[in-house]
């Protein structure tokens, strides 16, 4: 089967080789003669994977198991919106608003602020231009429980470029836009969480990464059970029956990423995909109208545009799809075209993306 070239936003592109894997895995997971959708989470063979897929993603991140723990949850990033204060937040927590999911987030925090009677404290806000950039004068709270960012904005195309320096208040981030998709010192962070379906696998698990001395010495004890993270640290993501097929997924992605070259290979690769495209957008900008101006924010996940008229929009679409080109049309909040090239992201992909633009504007101008 040929592939198509897939820019989709989430469920997004997967390394074929994984795909491969997990079609393999689908019909007969080491060699059972049952499928991974079929086996026993309690098993051996899957808890190996699971054992795995958790040791890969900390080695990956350059973390320490004795420090840090890997779990897996339902629930997607919508769930930490609220796991995160419910577990964290007794007095004060600051957020950066910088597109819907991070407003999202907030909001989750400030009806569990209410309920325990603390502060979910806006520190700054793009909104007032429509979150095409990353705000730069940030005043933090000393006394906070937590600090939270956005890494990755999958709807406006902003990204923060380095991470924050919020002191000695534990740093939370919702990565699932650009989780492992160059290299961080992730130490910085005291708990990181991302969706997997945009850079990890598909969609129906949540990754997170979690300190575990905060856990123990900061998170409430008086959750239901569930919801604390204590329970999944415990338990070692097998409290409840974890979503197995999307485990094993994330569990050969990362084997690939590690394949690749690890994290500075994928951001090298990231940066490269990302610049071919902003290049045609930069030489053409009454025609291709980035929406984020300052190069500083601009997301090389997600690639956002306008173009002269809406109908013309429409026209581009329409015309890439011809090509096997999918998935470029703008979210319906915002409208407009977007590219989201993800560490699966074939250069290939980009490369056929970029040649059509060219094509585009000359017929088109």
């Amino acid at each position: 089967m040929e592939r198509a070239h897939n820019f989709f936003a989430g469920p997004a592109v997967l390394p074929l080789p994984v795909v491969e894997e997990t079609r393999d895995a689908v019909l007969d997971f080491a060699n059972l003669g049952v499928s991974i959708m079929e086996v026993s989470h309690r098993s051996k063979e899957f808890d190996a994977v699971m054992l795995e897929t958790q040791k890969d993603a900390l080695d990956i991140m350059g973390l320490s198991a004795d420090e840090y723990a890997c779990v897996f949850l339902g629930g997607g990033a919508s769930l930490q919106f609220a796991m995160v204060p419910m577990n964290f937040l007794a007095k004060k927590a600051d957020y950066v608003i910088t597109g819907e999911w991070a407003t999202k987030a907030f909001k989750e925090a400030k009806i569990v602020a209410e309920s325990v009677k603390a502060e979910a404290v806006k520190v700054a806000s793009s909104e007032e231009a429509n979150f095409t950039y990353i705000p730069k004068e940030l005043k933090w709270s000393p006394d906070a429980d937590y600090a939270h960012i956005t890494t990755n904005n999958t709807i406006y195309g902003t990204q923060w470029r380095t991470t924050p320096d919020v002191g000695a208040v534990p740093l939370v981030a919702d990565m699932s836009s650009d989780m492992l998709s160059r290299p961080l010192d992730f130490s910085k962070y005291s708990l990181i969480y991302a969706g997997a379906q945009k850079n990890l696998g598909p969609a129906g698990v949540t990754m997170i990464i979690v300190r575990k001395a905060w856990v123990e010495e900061k998170a409430r004890k008086d959750l239901p059970t569930m919801l604390k993270y204590k329970t999944h640290v415990d338990k070692g993501s097998m409290f409840n029956t974890p979503p197995v097929l999307p485990v094993f997924v994330v569990g050969r992605t990362l084997k690939w990423i590690r394949a690749m070259g690890g994290l500075e290979a994928i951001g090298e690769r990231n940066e490269k995909k990302a610049k071919m495209i902003y290049d045609v957008i930069d030489a053409y900008p009454e025609f291709y109208r980035g929406t984020v101006k300052n190069p500083e924010d601009r997301s090389r996940m997600n690639i956002t545009w306008n173009l002269p008229t809406p109908e013309l929009e429409d026209l581009f679409v329409s015309e890439a799809k011809k090509r096997r080109m999918l998935g470029l049309k703008g979210h319906r909040s915002v409208g407009g075209c977007r590219a989201s090239v993800y560490n699966s992201c074939p250069m290939e992909s980009v490369e056929a993306l970029v040649k059509f633009m060219e094509e585009f504007y000359r017929a088109h101008k």
